[in-house]
């Protein structure tokens, strides 16, 4: 299948997912983040790496969580794995309970519900073992009958574009092949959401197209739901959502829409900042820098919009005093 089909049917995918949002943004989502809050404490003092985070992603959503270091997206990653436990609020992924689920719970959980790629692949696959064995190994660990391990396993590796390296051993394998392999062993039990943590790292650029391609056909092919954590421009240019995080917050997204006539294929990418639960809104930073907004702003409600504008009126009195 080529890229432009395989992007087309993402668009479709976005498509459906906008209406769903647009209806009700919880009752078909997939994963739910509902003011989540991490609070991590190293020697007596607390660090907030979570700050009454807000999230929803659809099912069948290919998305990009992008955000400088500290920003907190690998807190939310390792908590949407169950790897990780939040300090408050509420997370639910594919109608489970993160945080009333139990040690046996959160196991199963992470055997079936949800898969994870990581960065380094050495911590994805099974160095003694073969491509195919690798993927049928989460199988096994979950008592599938041997003959429908094998059939799965060869149905994954020939839609990510490997089958050809079914019987080598990880070693012989490009670090492409390995990231690709990784993503089969993630989707082997069928799991509701792929969560990636910077799947194409280690890459060179064109690997690194050919496994974010293959991750992009896994999506369209199983309707699984990825999240991926990336700071490649490239790859989150390749979704139809990023999001950004900053400072333990959701503070813009980037919606890429299809646009064009019929035979020509556009999309057209517009950002929006994001209102959460508490009314809160992050600006973006050259926003700010650009009318030397600080501390407080004032705001007026039009019509159609919301004003908002540095407090010249406080700088002022600030010098007449």
């Amino acid at each position: 299948m080529s890229s432009i089909d395989d992007l087309i049917r993402a668009q479709r995918h976005a498509a459906a997912a906008a209406r769903d949002r647009m209806s009700d943004p919880t009752r078909t989502a997939t994963i739910v983040c509902d003011r989540l809050v991490r609070i991590f404490s190293v020697a007596g003092v607390e660090t907030q790496a979570l700050q009454g985070l807000d999230l929803v992603l659809q099912r069948g959503e290919l998305t990009a969580l992008v955000g400088a270091s500290g920003s907190g997206k690998s807190t939310l990653l390792n908590i949407l794995a169950a790897l990780d436990l939040p300090t408050g609020g509420k997370a639910t992924v594919a109608g489970h309970d993160l945080l009333t689920m139990g040690a046996k719970e959160r196991l199963a959980y992470r055997r079936s519900t949800v898969g994870f790629l990581w960065q380094q692949t050495s911590r994805n696959l099974m160095t003694q073992l073969t491509a195919v064995e690798n993927v049928e190994l989460p199988m096994e660990l979950a008592r599938v009958k041997r003959s429908e391990r094998r059939r799965h396993a060869d149905e994954l590796l020939g839609l990510l574009g490997v089958a050809e390296c079914r019987d080598r051993l990880i070693g012989q394998l490009s670090g492409g092949q390995q990231q690709r392999v990784a993503i089969g062993v993630a989707l082997a039990n069928s799991p509701s959401v792929l969560l990636a943590d910077e799947p194409t790292g280690e890459l060179d650029t064109e690997t690194a197209d050919e496994v974010f391609a293959a991750l992009r056909r896994a999506n369209t092919e199983t309707g699984v739901t990825v999240l991926v954590v990336t700071h490649d421009a490239a790859v989150s240019e390749q979704v139809n959502r990023t999001i950004a995080i900053r400072d333990g917050r959701i503070s813009t997204e980037v919606l890429r829409i299809p646009t064009g006539e019929r035979g020509r294929h556009a999309v057209q990418a517009r950002e929006y900042s994001v209102l959460d639960r508490a009314g809160r809104l992050q600006l973006p930073t050259d926003f700010i820098e650009a009318l030397a907004l600080k501390d407080r702003v004032r705001l007026a409600l039009e019509p159609d919009h919301v004003g908002v504008w540095p407090d010249r009126d406080r700088f002022s009195q600030q010098e007449e005093w």
